[in-house]
Parts: structure tokens; sequence; C-alpha cells
């Protein structure tokens, strides 16, 4: 009796281990994963976009220390989508609109040092042309890397409301298809990959342009949604945390945690 008993016991404690292994994993993305976003770096605050070098760093030392786990962007879309695992643990993503060339400066040597990769989101017509943005041949060589993925933030980040309100319907759709076809096209014949992610000017998004976007060949896309991506969600608009020089310390960790709204 005791033997059977204690065979009973073992086996119920495997099945709750299961189920526990089972709830940690599905509840890794339905808690959130929170994804951050940042524009420019430097050693002061030239505008609100700005976050210092000094900061962004303790900011990849915090996470470091603490233990987060920093998922490549097209991970984390496979984890919230369903196709891909789902226990991504303790989970960070970081991504960089636009091209600015502090990018590279700044950027690029810090996630070099700490090995965390980052998704880029670039506007292309900048790229090689404006003063203050990157060249093609230094985000090749970030590519090479092996730590950046590099993906679409239309042609020349054009505000969507504003254009809708300036033109004709039929003229609205062919420029915000234009705009979407050639990021898509540029960025693949310079720098040789896929894309097929998107990030939205001033996170500015809705259901016509959702279609487009799906009829372009995206499959994703970001906005500037101020709370973690969870399953179930509308893949074409997932949320970001816009990040400035002011998440230090306690905000920057509520906004890792995904408790900062």
């Amino acid at each position: 009796m005791r033997r059977a008993l204690h065979v009973l016991c073992m086996i119920l404690s495997v099945v709750l281990t299961d189920m526990g292994v089972a709830r940690a994993a599905s509840s890794a993305v339905e808690t959130g994963i929170p994804i951050l976003v940042y524009h420019r770096f430097g050693p002061v605050v030239a505008d609100s976009m700005t976050v210092t070098t000094p900061v962004f760093e303790q900011q990849l030392a915090w996470l470091r220390e603490h233990d987060y786990r920093l998922l490549p962007l097209r991970a984390a879309i496979d984890a919230i989508s369903g196709s891909g695992p789902q226990d991504v643990g303790r989970a960070v993503v970081i991504t960089v609109d636009d091209g600015h060339r502090s990018v590279y400066t700044e950027l690029f040597p810090l996630i070099q040092r700490y090995r965390f990769p980052v998704t880029l989101f670039i506007y292309p017509s900048a790229i090689s042309n404006a003063s203050y943005a990157m060249r093609w041949e230094q985000i090749a060589e970030m590519i090479q890397s092996g730590l950046v993925d590099v993906q679409s933030h239309t042609y020349w980040h054009p505000n969507f409301h504003r254009e809708k309100a300036r033109l004709k319907p039929d003229e609205y759709k062919a420029f915000a298809m234009s705009q979407l076809l050639r990021s898509k096209k540029t960025l693949m014949e310079r720098l040789h990959g896929d894309v097929s992610v998107l990030s939205w000017p001033f996170g500015i998004v809705d259901a016509e342009l959702e279609q487009m976007a799906h009829a372009a060949g995206y499959v994703a896309g970001f906005t500037l949604e101020r709370r973690p991506a969870t399953r179930p969600a509308d893949l074409l608009a997932l949320p970001r945390y816009l990040i400035t020089d002011r998440d230090r310390g306690a905000r920057f960790a509520a906004i890792a945690t995904g408790t900062a709204r």
C-alpha cells in the first residue's frame, strides 16, 4: 500500500511539474515581450529623441545584470505569432528607427561589447544622402557583425495622416504603396537581406495601411503604442516602448518588466 502510494505521489509530481512548465512557457508570451525603440544617441541630449550614450550603456548593463535575454526581433515575432518557441524567458527586444549616424558611432560599439542583437528600421532616402544619416557601407558593416538586422521604415518617413488629407484617395493609395514597396526593394538590393518587417513612421497605422503592407509582402509592423507585445496580437500593429534619456533606474526597470504605461 505504501509503495503504491509512493508511486502515485511520484506520478502526480511529474504531472504537476509538466503542467508548471507548460504554464511558464505560455505565460512567457502572454505576459508580453517589451520591445524598445530608440532613435539617436550622443554625449548630450540634443532633442527629445536623444538617449545619451552613458544612459544607453547603463540600460544595457542593467539588462545583463538582471539576466534578461536580448531576443532578436524576428524571434519575438515568431513567439507572438505562435510560429516559433513560446518560452522566451525574460526577454527584451531592441529596435532603432531612422538610421541616424549615431547608431553607427555610439550604439554599434556598445552592442558589440555586450553582444546584444538589434533591429534597425531604416528609411533609405536618407542613407548616404542626408548629413545626419549613416552611409550604406556603415550599415553593411553592422550587418556583417551578425548582431544587426535591417528592416523598413518606409522610403522617406512620411506622415500618412497628412498625406491622406492632401491627396485624392487613389493618389494616396499609390503614394502609400510606393513608400512600402520602394523601401523594401531598395533595402534588399543594397543590403542583400530579406525585408518583411516594417516600422510605421510616427507610429501611424490603420486598417487600410495594414492591408497595403500585407499586399506589399510585410508580415509584421510596429507602432509606438506603449505596452508589451502579447498574444493574441495584430501583427501589423505591434506595440513598442519609445525610450528617452529619462528612462533610467526604476523607470527603465518598469519598461523592461512590461509594467510601464
